[in-house]
Parts: C-alpha cells; sequence; structure tokens
C-alpha cells in the first residue's frame, strides 16, 4: 500500500478534521439591503449614505442560542460568524477602536459576537470567528495601510483573542486584494498564538488560489466555492495543513432576495460525501435576514441532509481518506476511506444506478464489480449502509479486492451511497 510522506498534524488541526461539517453565517449591515455582501462595492455606493444603514440595524431577530440550535440539529459540528465584513461594520464591542459596530448601532445596543460564542460554548458547538483583512470604511486602509491599518486589524482580532472565551479558530478573508503587500501576519497570528494557541488559523486564499498555503502557521487552506473528491497532496511538505471547501448554498454569502439559484439536497450531499472522502471539512453558508433570522428555506435544505448525515455519520466526523493508487477506469466513481479506529473502511460510491422497470426508473450508473489494487486488509464483510444489504467480495490473495456493488431498489434514492467494510 502506498504510504504518504506527511508530516505530523498538530492536535489541533487533528480535532478540526473531526468536526468535518460547519455553518457559515454571512450577516451584517449588507443584510438590510438584500443584494449580497458586497453590495457597498460593486454599486459604487457612498459611505456617508452607507453608514445610516446602522441607524436601522436592529438584530432583533438574531436569537444567537436559536441559531446555535439550528446548527447543531442539522449536524453542524462547528459555526463560523462574520464578526467583521468588508464594509468595515463589526458585530462585537471594538472596545473604542470605532463606533461603526452593533454595540453602537442604537436599535441594537448589543454585542452579537458574545452572544454568539456564548450560545456556542452553551450548547457544545465550537465557534469559528470570520474576520476580513480588508476594511473599506476604515480611514487607514487607504491612508496608511502599512502601519496604521495593520495595527488597526491586529488590535481588532487581539479583542475576540482575550473578551470571548476560547475561540475554536479564525478565519480571514481579504490578502488577496492587496497580494504584493507584506501583511505582517507573523505580527497577526502571533497574537492568536499567545492568546489563543489552540485556535485554528484559516486565511481564504480567494477563487483563484485555492488549496494554497500562505504562511506556516495555516491550520487550514480553503477550497472556496470548490468540491473537492481527492485528497491534499502534502508529501515532503514543510507543515501538514488541514483543507476546508466553503460554499455558498445559492450565489451570494450575504442574503440576496433575487437570488433563486439554490442547492439541492442532493448537491449538498454530495458535496460534503465528496469533502468527507477528500479528507476536507465542508463549510457551507447560510445568509441571515436583515432582522437575523435564519431563512427557512435554507434549514429545510440542511434538514433534509441532516437525514443522510444520520446514517452515514462515521464517514462525516470519523473517517480520513485511505491513501492508494487507483484505478481510473474501474473505481473513478468511488472514494476510500477509513475509520480512525482503524478497524472499518468505506466505499463512497458516487452515481451508484437504481433497480426497476425502465419507465419508471432513472439515473444512476454504476453497479456490478469494481477492482480495488493494493487493499492490504482481511475484510470479515461489507455492507450498504443504508439497507444493510451484504454484498459479495472477492480476495484473491494478491492485495485485490473485488466488490459487487448492487443497485439501489426502487423507492430509495441516496444520491451518494456508502458500503461499509468491517476488518478482520
Amino acid at each position: 500500500m502506498y504510504i504518504p510522506n506527511f508530516p505530523t498534524p498538530t492536535q489541533r488541526v487533528v480535532e478540526y478534521e473531526k468536526l468535518g461539517y460547519g455553518m457559515f453565517l454571512h450577516y451584517g449591515l449588507y443584510s438590510e439591503l438584500g443584494r449580497g455582501e458586497w453590495v457597498y462595492h460593486m454599486e459604487k455606493q457612498d459611505m456617508k449614505e452607507y453608514e445610516k444603514l446602522a441607524e436601522n440595524f436592529t438584530a432583533k431577530d438574531f436569537d444567537a442560542e436559536k441559531i446555535v440550535l439550528a446548527a447543531k440539529s442539522v449536524g453542524c459540528k462547528y459555526v463560523n460568524l462574520t464578526t467583521r465584513h468588508h464594509d468595515g461594520f463589526a458585530l462585537y464591542d471594538t472596545k473604542g477602536m470605532s463606533t461603526f459596530d452593533s454595540l453602537h448601532a442604537p436599535k441594537c445596543g448589543r454585542d452579537l459576537v458574545k452572544e454568539f460564542v456564548d450560545a456556542c460554548h452553551k450548547h457544545d458547538v465550537v465557534p469559528f470567528l470570520y474576520h476580513t483583512t480588508i476594511d473599506w470604511h476604515e480611514k487607514s486602509f487607504y491612508d496608511d495601510f502599512d502601519n496604521e491599518y495593520l495595527e488597526y486589524l491586529r488590535k481588532s482580532v487581539e479583542i475576540l483573542c482575550t473578551n470571548y472565551g476560547k475561540i475554536g479558530g479564525f478565519f480571514f478573508d481579504g490578502n488577496w486584494w492587496h497580494p504584493k503587500k507584506d501583511w505582517k501576519l507573523d505580527e497577526l497570528y502571533g497574537t492568536i498564538r499567545k492568546y489563543q494557541p489552540d485556535a485554528i488559523i484559516i486565511n481564504n486564499t480567494g477563487l483563484n488560489n485555492l488549496g494554497r498555503a500562505i504562511h506556516p502557521e495555516i491550520d487550514a487552506v480553503t477550497f472556496e466555492q470548490n468540491g473537492v473528491r481527492e485528497p491534499i497532496d502534502r508529501d515532503g511538505r514543510p507543515f501538514y495543513f488541514a483543507g476546508e471547501t466553503c460554499m455558498t448554498l445559492n450565489t451570494h454569502w450575504g442574503i440576496a432576495h433575487k437570488d433563486f439559484n439554490y442547492k439541492s439536497p442532493a448537491d449538498v450531499i454530495r458535496t460534503l460525501a465528496g469533502c468527507r472522502a477528500a479528507g476536507v471539512n465542508y463549510l457551507l453558508n447560510l445568509s441571515p435576514t436583515a432582522d437575523g433570522a435564519l431563512p427557512e428555506f435554507q434549514l429545510a435544505t440542511l434538514g433534509v441532509v441532516k437525514d443522510w448525515i444520520d446514517i452515514h455519520s462515521e464517514i462525516v466526523y470519523d473517517c480520513e481518506p485511505l491513501y492508494y493508487p487507483r484505478n481510473p477506469k474501474t473505481c473513478a466513481n468511488c472514494s476510500v476511506v477509513i475509520n480512525r479506529d482503524g478497524k472499518s473502511i468505506y466505499f463512497i460510491m458516487f452515481d451508484n444506478n437504481k433497480i426497476g422497470d425502465s419507465n419508471v426508473t432513472v439515473g444512476g450508473l454504476y453497479s456490478g464489480v469494481v477492482g480495488f489494487s493494493n487493499v492490504q486488509f482481511d475484510i470479515e464483510k461489507i455492507e450498504w449502509m443504508d439497507s444493510g444489504e451484504e454484498l459479495k467480495f472477492y480476495q484473491p490473495g494478491d492485495n485485490t479486492l473485488m466488490i459487487d456493488f448492487t443497485g439501489q431498489p426502487y423507492g430509495t434514492d441516496m444520491c451518494v451511497r456508502v458500503a461499509k467494510a468491517i476488518l478482520k
């Protein structure tokens, strides 16, 4: 069996990879306009006019406990909240650094980050904090980026590190705005390591730099709007990093009332299964309304996905990729993962066909015997996780495994089927 030469992951990265599935929340002033999170920049709005949105920012339906419980109910082990997005409006007490925050919004007057983190701690959900590294509202971003602004950014993160208890991770976004600038990441990340040594550090490299690690303190690389199925190539790398796919449920991060292009539960299931087959976490975004409520349709979509997770929770939270050379002709549509306890392996079939009359049965391409090479395990039995049906298999003794994957019976369409092999 092929054994990659990987660096040893830190314990915080191991624990992060076990989280598997998280919820992203993009909420801020832009939510009032309902035209996406970049509305200020895209529409070339005047900042003085944009600031007036804070006068009517209420967050009256932002119930942190309700949000966290909803995330937990649909299988998310962690939640990532936008503490400040590119428009510069913060959802936390900026401790006098600015008045452009939820605490100073006259109809809100609340530290929403504190409410969120407290609810996460109460209900055993890991809080992650998104923070922009660019700020269209902050004067020093334009006048003295290299010194005053970067210190403003560092102090903003220090506030988050020191006032909210244990934080699971920090997700930064925006370095792609000034790709040639020195962002003084040693100082920024050093602040996190000083106050939150176990926090995961992620810096989103944007749509054009998928999977790129930009600093040795980075714990996870991002794949924005990009589903992955193949494990990250870490051979010979100087340090181990995890991976995370972050995706929207439609085509905007902030709520957009005229965006009807929603993913189906099947889309989400396929992406989730692909991410976990690759050992990559899946962070799926929901867009709270102007008042801070989670849209019912978005939650309902995740509720359907949760029914699939309930059957396959082992591959979502407890497994890692099984690395071996695969024959693309025989198993291009099947990924293999192994339980972290080493007692079972799982075959993730992405397009298993269905059994039934051709007049009513559609979809699915693959069934029948599939061969795997270099599988150095003695297998006791293999069965579909959704039905318990045992599958015929054959191990001829040359590290080859042959499995007869049966089709799905009429009345079933799992989108992604998983067969579990119990090892001797």
